[in-house]
């Protein structure tokens, strides 16, 4: 059976045993030391013999290739977008929304990330499960929040205010004055409409107030879609063939 994209990891416990028999004293002190684990340690032959045929199936189906990425891509690359932001925003949108909208019936308007979230950049070349894992390192799942037109509008607050590549998916859009005041806002090419509600997906950490995106909570309703951003990431790259990425004029300051 093929390995998806659960972790597996091998514990092997010592534990010593003291007796507590009656009529056997309790020992009047205990002491210890630390011993680091080194290569100057033996390895246990049976164990290895045991490990190996399981390490050896993981890396494979870590490492095998799922797509090719013609470009290095980094957090770092653009002030206040970033290509692997995008590209991160865009991913969890696009396989996202039609799981969403199977659900409810409605579609998430936009995806909200965060920067620091972005363990790892993407190197050109071979893209494959381990990549993802090392962008994605946590079991952060997919949450889709109903926030009113005023959460909304705190959030890009915060986004002017932080000046942050925050990723957010390309139905959001926002541009800055040069003093950093918020010229324009719109979502999927609309203005922000005071009397609706909008559907705003994001990490379950974000979800509960986690890098002081406090905007997000208290929601209308949270609706867990049962979806680890990291596997959201795999199974992209498994269906297409090229990545594409890069910045552009999703949160730009003109």
């Amino acid at each position: 059976m093929p390995l998806k994209t659960k972790h597996f990891v091998i514990f092997i416990t010592i534990i010593g045993f003291i007796s507590c028999n009656q009529g056997i004293n309790a020992p009047s002190s205990i002491t210890g030391k630390r011993i680091n684990i080194t290569d100057s340690i033996a390895s246990v032959d049976s164990i290895d013999q045991f490990i190996t045929p399981y390490r050896e199936h993981i890396e494979e189906v870590l490492d095998a290739q799922l797509a090719y990425n013609p470009t290095n891509l980094s957090k770092n690359d653009g002030k206040l977008n970033s290509s692997i932001g995008n590209l991160m925003a865009d991913i969890t949108y696009e396989q996202s929304n039609p799981i969403f909208n199977k659900r409810t019936g409605n579609n998430i308007d936009f995806v909200l990330l965060n920067h620091g979230g972005i363990r790892a950049a993407m190197s050109k070349g071979k893209v494959s499960r381990r990549t993802a894992y090392e962008i994605m390192p946590f079991k952060n799942e997919t949450y889709v929040l109903e926030l009113s037109a005023e959460k909304v509008k705190e959030l890009i607050s915060f986004l002017a205010e932080k000046q942050t590549a925050h990723p957010i998916s390309k139905q959001l859009q926002i541009i800055l004055n040069r003093d950093s005041s918020v010229k324009s806002s719109t979502i999927n090419g609309k203005p922000i409409e005071d009397n609706r509600t909008y559907f705003v997906a994001t990490s379950d950490f974000l979800a509960t107030g986690g890098d002081h995106m406090n905007f997000f909570k208290n929601p209308i309703q949270t609706i867990d879609i049962n979806y680890l951003l990291r596997n959201e990431l795999i199974d992209y790259f498994e269906k297409v063939d090229t990545i594409k990425a890069s910045t552009d004029n999703r949160f730009i300051k003109k």
